[in-house]
C-alpha cells in the first residue's frame, strides 16, 4: 500500500531567499550563519525531490541527514511522534517551503507514527520500571509466603467474613511451592525480556494495519536474529496489512527487503541504489570473502 506519493524539499534559491530576507532574524536566533538547522542541509546534496515506494529507505552514515529527513517528512505530514527531537528556531519556516503529494485525500491515515531510536528507549525505561516494580512485589510475596508457612507463628483463624481473602491465601500457600505461590501473582508479560526482544516488541506493538510509518534506524539494539525477524515483520506489514514504510537504516537486513526503494545519502547528488551497491554491505561482503577460508 502507498500513502505518501513524493515529497518536495526547499530548493538552494528558495534557501538563499530565506536567509537573505530574514537575515536579521537569523543572527538574532543563530551563533553563525551556518546555525539555522534544517536550512542549508540537503542543498548541496542535490537532493529536492523524493519519491516513494511501499518501502522506502534512507540510507547513510552519521550526519547524512537521514534522521532529519525523517523528522521533516513526518511534522510536514503531521504524524503521531513520542520522543521529542531536536526542533529549532527555523523548522516552521522550512516546512512552510516544502511540498509533498498524497495518494488519498489531504492528510496521512489516522494512526500513522514515526519511531525513533528514543522511542525505544523510553519503551525500554517504561519496562524497566514496570520490572523494578515487579522485582519489589516479588520480594513481598516471598515474605508473605514465608508469613503464611512459619510453623512458628501463632495459630491464625478466620474470626469473620473480611478475613475470608487471606484464608485463600494461606490454603493455596499450603498446596504450592514458593515459586509457583509467586509466579501465579505477577504480571506474565513484561518480566525476562533482554532489551533486544523488548526493542523488537516496541515496533511490533505499534506498528498497526492501514497506515503510514517512519522508522528511524529500528535496528538499534537488535541482535542478527532480531533483524531479520523485523524486516520478516516489515514485509508481511506491507504485503497483507495495507502498510507503507519509510525506513532510515544501516542493516543489511532491513536494506535488502523486497522491493524496497533506496537513497543513498552518501552520494552528491543523491541517488537511488541497489543495496548490495551501498557501500556497509560492500564492507561486509568484502570482509566476508576475505575470510571465506575461515568458514571451512
Amino acid at each position: 500500500m502507498q500513502y505518501l506519493k513524493s515529497f518536495r524539499l526547499p530548493s538552494d534559491d528558495a534557501e538563499v531567499s530565506f536567509i537573505l530576507s530574514n537575515h536579521p532574524k537569523i543572527m538574532m536566533q543563530c551563533y553563525s550563519n551556518n546555525d539555522f538547522y534544517p536550512f542549508k542541509l540537503f542543498p548541496q546534496k542535490g537532493l529536492t525531490h523524493l519519491d516513494f515506494e511501499p518501502i522506502t529507505i534512507f540510507y547513510g552514515g552519521n550526519g547524512s541527514g537521514k534522521s532529519t529527513l525523517l523528522n521533516v517528512i513526518a511534522q510536514a505530514l503531521h504524524l503521531r511522534r513520542i520522543a521529542p527531537f531536536n526542533y529549532t528556531p527555523f523548522y516552521e519556516e522550512y516546512l512552510r517551503l516544502c511540498s509533498f503529494e498524497l495518494c488519498f485525500g489531504q492528510h496521512a491515515p489516522e494512526d500513522s507514527t514515526i519511531l525513533t531510536s528514543d522511542d525505544v528507549f523510553d519503551f525500554l525505561l517504561d519496562i524497566r520500571t514496570i520490572n523494578q516494580g515487579v522485582d519489589r512485589k516479588r520480594e513481598a510475596l516471598f515474605d508473605e509466603y514465608d508469613r503464611m508457612r512459619d510453623p512458628n507463628a501463632p495459630t491464625w483463624q478466620m474470626q469473620s467474613l473480611s478475613d475470608y481473602e487471606e484464608l485463600r491465601e494461606r490454603n493455596d500457600a499450603r498446596r504450592r511451592t514458593k515459586s509457583d505461590f509467586t509466579t501465579r501473582r505477577l504480571p506474565k508479560n513484561l518480566v525476562g525480556h533482554s532489551n533486544g526482544e523488548s526493542a523488537f516488541e516496541c515496533f511490533t506493538s505499534r506498528i498497526t494495519d492501514n497506515a503510514l510509518f517512519l522508522l528511524d534506524e529500528p535496528e538499534n539494539s537488535l541482535s542478527v536474529t532480531l533483524q531479520q525477524k523485523l524486516a520478516a515483520f516489515l514485509e508481511e506489514s506491507v504485503r497483507f496489512y495495507n502498510c507503507q514504510l519509510v525506513i532510515s537504516t544501516h542493516s543489511p537486513f532491513l536494506l535488502a527487503l523486497k522491493g524496497a526503494k533506496i537513497y543513498d545519502l552518501d552520494t552528491t547528488p543523491v541517488r537511488t541504489a541497489r543495496w548490495t551497491e551501498l557501500e556497509n554491505v560492500r564492507a561486509y561482503y568484502e570482509f566476508f570473502k576475505q575470510n571465506e577460508k575461515a568458514f571451512e
